[in-house]
């Protein structure tokens, strides 16, 4: 009976104070976009940060005059140290052909004469990318028989690494101003429609209502505004997502699931922030309403 009777007068409300209730649904929504767009913003700049570690990250072995079989069991043997996602055989026919691609200009100098040695290009995975985890892995490939020398670009990974952290951090203070502005902008404006029923919170504790009782209807309608203010977000930060998409394909991801994540969470968020307000809101307000 008093679930039945929450559900009814939370739905009443959007009635009573129609302008209070929209007023409320905009805020959460505006806040819940923002909330999306800089999550999908992170999102992507992870992605982007995980490609630069990855491409920065890559370890070259050049070979000394060795046959194509000894050269893939070196490779192979590569491929199962750990961190490591993909290796690359790279012949001294195509060392040499790319070398003319990069030279341009000038590289039919070097046409009549293999001078580029043999090498395995190693590829990591971007969370192994680090200095001393490649570091250690030179180290070790460096001991290797037949392989002349080692090389990764270690300033540049250093220097990559530095940045990135920056970012990451700037990224999470960003993150928290704007979660803490949503949470006040929402509260602020559910209080407001709290308040615009004072008279008839007032009525209810005249009568012998609990504060449970009052509070009920109100975080019902709190969560009803979440659901739809977070529903509408999410789609507007997908489309938003989509349209991008289109003029920048690089930007897709791999199965269509960030979509779906998208609007669930920021729908469980809605309705996260929609309980919040409205809970923090009536508990004060009921606790401040004077019967006499």
């Amino acid at each position: 009976m008093a679930l039945s009777y929450s559900l009814r007068e939370g739905l009443a409300g959007f009635r009573r104070a129609k302008f209070a209730v929209i007023a409320s649904t905009m805020t959460m929504t505006v806040a819940l976009v923002l909330i999306g767009l800089f999550g999908l913003l992170n999102f992507e700049a992870q992605r982007v940060a995980d490609l630069l570690r990855q491409r920065v990250g890559e370890v070259e072995l050049f070979l000394q005059d060795v046959e194509d079989p000894v050269a893939e069991a070196l490779s192979q043997r590569a491929a199962a140290m750990p961190g490591v996602i993909e290796t690359e055989y790279i012949s001294r026919e195509e060392a040499q052909r790319i070398f003319r691609e990069e030279f341009g200009e000038g590289a039919e100098v070097f046409f009549d004469e293999l001078f580029l040695p043999a090498s395995i290009r190693v590829r990591v995975d971007p969370d192994y990318a680090t200095p001393d985890s490649l570091a250690r892995m030179v180290e070790q490939m460096s001991r290797w028989n037949r392989v002349d020398e080692v090389v990764f670009n270690q300033p540049l990974l250093v220097k990559v690494q530095e940045n990135l952290r920056l970012l990451t951090l700037a990224g999470l203070a960003l993150g928290v101003v704007v979660l803490l502005a949503a949470i006040f902008l929402v509260a602020n404006t559910i209080r407001l429609t709290i308040y615009a029923r004072r008279l008839l919170i007032r009525t209810m504790k005249l009568v012998g209502a609990t504060d449970p009782f009052i509070r009920q209807p109100f975080l019902f309608e709190g969560i009803l505004q979440g659901v739809i203010a977070g529903l509408t977000s999410g789609l507007a930060v997908w489309g938003l997502y989509r349209l991008l998409v289109r003029y920048y394909p690089e930007l897709a991801v791999p199965g269509g699931w960030l979509g779906p994540v998208l609007v669930v969470g920021l729908l469980g968020m809605g309705v996260l922030l929609g309980w919040l307000g409205s809970y923090a809101a009536v508990r004060r307000f009921i606790k401040s309403i004077s019967l006499h």
